[in-house]
């Protein structure tokens, strides 16, 4: 399993476990909708602990509404957004370490 599909896994996981989901990690697929219709039902305030779940445990701030659309979209999209933000921060370390 790779790193993308390792962090997918991961935030399935934390929703089922912290949103108190209905289902299981493996039944969320990886681009199925988290609101609105024909999605996995979510709402607002699901959407509110997402953003803190995704701050507590990667560090990932969401700054505004229109960013936490794009980025609470789905699985992958939250995935995404958390590896930028990793790998962001290890860059921003490295190169204050060489400083």
């Amino acid at each position: 399993m790779n790193d993308q599909a390792k962090l997918i896994q991961e935030i399935k996981q934390l929703m089922v476990e912290n949103l108190m989901l209905q289902t299981t990690a493996e039944e969320i697929g990886n681009e199925q909708s988290l609101f609105g219709p024909g999605s996995l039902g979510l709402v607002s305030v699901d959407a509110l602990q997402l953003e803190v779940d995704l701050d507590h445990r990667y560090g990932l701030k969401i700054p505004n509404p229109e960013a936490a659309r794009a980025t609470l979209r789905c699985a992958s999209t939250m995935a995404q957004a958390v590896a930028a933000h990793l790998d962001g921060s290890k860059t921003q370390r490295q190169a204050s370490e060489r400083e």
